[in-house]
């Protein structure tokens, strides 16, 4: 079944809820991840795919990650059309699940550090936000970045379960981000109702579509101090994603040729007479031999 994303909006807040599941899976299968790097890599590929909600059309948004872990680096870039697609290095670490919970330990994999967000919306110079990794616990940076680089009070949760080393059960998320108006009513009885709620992987295992989750969310509000909460909400937009590399033997002949005629000459001749690349991104591999370079290498 292909990964979907909806997102809307109420009074309050706007939201955003993925099954990445698909996507996750597509990215065990081109990286080779262990279990624990999948946890981490899937929830930062789900991340990319919501905050990429953000955006309209073809502006992109990388999410990249600079930390003292076994994986202290991993780049997301996802777009406004559903598009997302990352890389992760030291993709074979692993750690022991933790005793208590048996749950990845994603957070001791990713480590301390910081959380760069670099939006590029077709102006001169693109956004770029700093937070740090405080948690490692990655639904938790986010919402940390949000707060201290854009000041948009988030809730977000995050989620990847494996059946076996080599599949995905579920993956998914979900984010509400509030409006600068919320009422305080409102604000409290999120708090509440998120706290009260079962994980995102247990929602997308007892068989919860995406619409089902969002009622979940804004259904039944109430705690203690305020009476029951009726906000209506708007579905805006529902739509597929995927994992979506837009490399292209093109893009590489020119990365290759700043290299420069001498270093290309060099390398021609260590791999007799033919350069192989490979894609960070999805693996796939773009060969160049002495004919395909023949117009650089004569000019």
């Amino acid at each position: 079944m292909q990964s979907r994303m909806i997102r809307g909006t109420s009074k309050n807040a706007r939201f955003f809820v993925v099954d990445s599941t698909e996507v996750v899976q597509e990215a065990l299968n081109i990286h080779k991840c262990s279990p624990t790097a999948i946890n981490a890599f899937g929830r930062f590929l789900t991340a990319g795919l919501i905050m990429g909600g953000t955006l309209k059309g073809k502006d992109l948004l990388s999410i990249i990650t600079d930390t003292d872990g076994l994986v202290n680096q991993i780049i997301v870039t996802a777009n406004g059309e559903g598009e997302v697609k990352g890389y992760l290095n030291n993709p074979k670490a692993d750690l022991p699940c933790k005793q208590l919970t048996n749950k990845a330990d994603v957070a001791n994999l990713i480590g301390k550090g910081t959380l760069r967000v670099v939006k590029d919306m077709g102006l001169k110079e693109p956004y770029v936000g700093l937070s740090e990794i405080l948690s490692g616990e990655i639904a938790e940076d986010i919402a940390y970045y949000y707060v201290a680089s854009e000041q948009i009070p988030t809730v977000i949760a995050l989620g990847v379960e494996l059946s076996d080393e080599k599949t995905v059960k579920v993956a998914g998320g979900y984010m509400v981000q509030l409006f600068p108006d919320a009422e305080d009513k409102f604000i409290n009885l999120l708090e509440e109702k998120i706290k009260a709620m079962r994980s995102i992987t247990e929602l997308l295992k007892g068989g919860m579509d995406l619409e089902r989750i969002v009622k979940l969310i804004y259904e039944d509000m109430k705690d203690e101090k305020y009476e029951k909460l009726i906000e209506p909400y708007e579905i805006l937009e529902s739509k597929e994603v995927r994992y979506s590399c837009n490399c292209n033997k093109e893009k590489y002949y020119k990365g290759l040729i700043t290299l420069g005629k001498e270093e290309v000459e060099r390398l021609l001749n260590e791999t007799e007479g033919e350069i192989e690349t490979e894609c960070h991104f999805c693996g796939k591999k773009y060969k160049f031999n002495r004919e395909d370079l023949k117009g650089f290498l004569e000019k």
